[in-house]
This record gives structure tokens, C-alpha cells and sequence, in this order.
């Protein structure tokens, strides 16, 4: 149900003329129907009528344009890596174990062969072992050899060595099973894949990238950074390379940052310009290390070492930047002539050294003129 109005006497009788007013009617918007029993009922437990969402067309003759809400632009993801992959430390033991295991197992393997009778007589005599008549190669005899020779393996095989500044990574049929960063002479289980990653603080200096600012100078950047391995299980297993990842992110922070400033302005404090390495190291330290952070990185400082023009550019720029020197200093000159020819004109009618009518006071300014400028011309200046 819907509400209707009729026209009203006063607005079927308006006069015509200057002073007609038009009618109250709206034609070219779109309303919205209002249901009668809503507007006489009483109570704040009224449900809410849901309503269409209003736009405004176009006015007709007006040539108006439709006034539409532009849509707010997402947030940049971030990139996201397993959350259970997190750097834990490994299961290891002291040298000592493997290396009594290895013993044993080298042991084994005689007292094995002492057994089955295929150790040769000079052993036996030196191991002062009672002889054993005949060869006995049967089932117990090779089980003993396989135990000791697994012993011997295990027991040789795991003994491993950590250095300082590295890590190793292990993973046991392809899943992740700790990092050891433990120094010295230890025992890995011999059966894991150990992947050595390099925790020290690095740093990367990069190539010449190409860049452009912010009024689409072509540049080229040099960037030092400097970055750790923090989370190694991420940095190995959570992407293919992290090295070659950081050296992306850092392209593309070069590449969001200096097209938003300019490369030409003067380097104050109140105006942000790349000559501001302060200000632009700041901003692309930010940008690198939320990027990289996701993989187990760490980055410091990434800050610009070298920014200059483009070798296309370059030599346009260096005689524009001549150029205006050539005019500030031509103009520079001009104003000390100028000084020097009025200085010198003034005394000599001030002190009543000559009588200079109009035109002689012009052809003294200009021989004077002329005489300075030659002057500095021939002095270098």
C-alpha cells in the first residue's frame, strides 16, 4: 500500500507568468514506497523495513553526471606461510654417543667375523682369540653382522660438526624436524636431510636497478642491505629461494616508493625529495622487511647508496644544470658591472671631475660598461 497526493485547488489555479512557481514534484529522482501502516503505529519494536539502496539519475537537460560511491581499494595481502612451520631446535646428541656406537659396532663386526670363522689367523693371534675350527656363514651369523654394521654406520655416519654463524635445517622424509645451531662436534641422526642455512648478519648490495620518480625521470638506484635469517624452517622450506625473494622485494619497493617523490627538489627538511636518504631508506626499510618477514627475513636497513640519472638522461641533465649556472653566473657578472659603472659615474660628476650632458653620460656608461666586461672576461672571472 502506498500513499498518493492529489493536487490541491491552489496548485491547479497558480497563475501563469513571472511569478508562477513550479509544482513540488520531483520527476527525475527515484523514491522509495513507504507502506501506510508504518507510519501510524506506536512502539519502538517495529522491525526495519529494508530498503533498496537510492541512487540519483542523471537530471535530464542538465547534462549531470550520476553521483556514484567509488569503492574503497583493499589492503595489500601480505603473504601467508603454513603457521605450524616454525623454527624449533632438533634432536641431537653428543659426540661421545656416536662415537662409543661406532666402536661397538666395529666390535661387532670382528667378534661377527670371529664367530663365522673367516677371521684371518694374524687377527686372531693379536686379539689373542681362542681359533675357531671351520666357516659358519649361517642365518645368526649375518644378523649379527647386519646389527653391528648398522651400528657402525649410525655410530660414524651421524657424527657432525656445527659451525659458528650456521645452521642446519633437517628434514626427515619431507617433513620439517628442527634446526640445530649448535657449535662443535655433535650426533645427527644420520637418516635426515640437513640443509645448512647461513645465519650471520649479511648484507646485499644490489646492481644498478632501474627506477623513475615522481615526474618520470629515468634513474638508476644502488640499495645496501642489510638482513638475517631469523626463522630458518620458514626461510628454507616456506619458499624456494629467500635470497633471490629479498632481492624482489627490494625491486619492488624501489618501484612503490620513488615514483612518489621527485629527484630534482632541494634537500630541506620540510620537502621529501630522494636527495632525503634519511626520509627514503626509512620508508623502503619499512616496506622490505613487512614483505620478507612472512619467510623467517629479517632485514635492518635498506637504504639507497647511489641514486643518479640514467645514462640517456644524464647528459641532458648535466647541460641543463650548466646551462643555469651559465645564467646565474652571467647574471652575477652583469649585476657587478652594473654596480661598478654607476659607483664610478656617480664620482666622477659628484666631484666635479667632468660635466656630462645626456648623451655624454650614455657614452661614458656604455664605454665603461664595455671596458669592465672585457676586463672580467680577460681575468676569468
Amino acid at each position: 500500500m502506498t500513499t498518493t497526493t492529489s493536487p490541491t485547488p491552489e496548485q491547479e489555479e497558480e497563475p501563469e507568468g513571472a511569478d508562477a512557481r513550479p509544482g513540488r514534484i520531483i520527476h527525475s529522482e527515484s523514491t522509495t514506497e513507504i507502506p501506510v501502516h508504518l507510519l501510524f503505529r506506536k512502539g519502538s519494536d517495529t522491525e526495519p523495513l529494508p530498503l533498496a539502496p537510492t541512487v540519483v539519475r542523471r537530471r535530464l537537460g542538465t547534462g549531470e553526471q550520476p553521483r556514484v560511491q567509488v569503492p574503497t581499494a583493499p589492503r595489500r595481502q601480505l603473504p601467508m606461510v603454513d603457521p605450524e612451520l616454525i623454527e624449533r631446535p632438533a634432536r641431537v646428541l653428543p659426540w661421545a654417543a656416536g662415537l662409543l656406537a661406532g666402536i661397538a659396532g666395529a666390535a661387532g663386526c670382528v667378534a661377527a667375523s670371529w664367530w663365522a670363522g673367516v677371521l684371518p689367523p694374524a687377527v686372531v693371534r693379536a686379539l689373542d682369540l681362542p681359533p675357531v675350527s671351520g666357516t659358519r656363514l649361517g642365518l645368526a651369523q649375518w644378523a649379527a653382522y647386519a646389527v653391528a654394521g648398522a651400528l657402525l654406520l649410525f655410530g660414524f655416519g651421524g657424527l657432525s660438526r656445527g659451525d659458528t654463524g650456521r645452521a642446519w635445517a633437517l628434514s626427515l622424509f619431507g617433513r620439517y624436524r628442527g634446526t640445530v645451531r649448535r657449535t662443535g662436534l655433535m650426533w645427527v641422526n644420520p637418516l635426515v636431510l640437513c640443509r645448512r642455512v647461513d645465519v650471520r648478519l649479511r648484507h646485499w648490495r644490489s646492481e644498478p636497478i632501474p627506477a623513475v620518480d615522481a615526474n618520470g625521470v629515468a634513474l638508476r638506484v644502488v640499495v645496501l642491505v642489510t638482513w638475517q635469517v631469523r626463522d630458518t624452517a620458514r626461510a628454507v622450506f616456506g619458499i624456494d629461494d629467500h635470497e633471490t625473494y629479498l632481492r624482489e622485494c627490494v625491486e619492488s619497493a624501489l618501484a612503490r616508493v620513488l615514483p612518489q617523490v621527485p629527484a630534482d627538489l632541494p634537500a630541506v627538511a620540510d620537502v621529501v625529495s630522494l636527495r632525503n636518504v634519511e626520509a627514503v631508506g626509512d620508508t623502503l626499510t619499512r616496506l622490505v622487511a613487512g614483505d620478507v618477514a612472512a619467510v623467517g627475513l629479517e632485514v635492518f636497513s635498506a637504504r639507497p647508496t647511489r641514486i643518479e640519472y640514467a645514462p640517456e638522461v644524464a647528459v641532458r641533465m648535466q647541460r641543463r644544470r650548466i646551462d643555469a649556472f651559465d645564467a646565474e653566473h652571467r647574471d652575477a657578472v652583469i649585476g657587478s658591472v652594473l654596480d661598478s659603472v654607476e659607483e664610478t659615474v656617480t664620482r666622477l660628476t659628484a666631484r666635479g671631475l667632468v660635466q656630462l650632458d645626456g648623451y655624454e653620460r650614455k657614452a661614458l656608461v656604455r664605454d665603461l660598461t664595455v671596458a669592465f666586461c672585457t676586463g672580467r672576461a680577460g681575468d676569468g672571472g
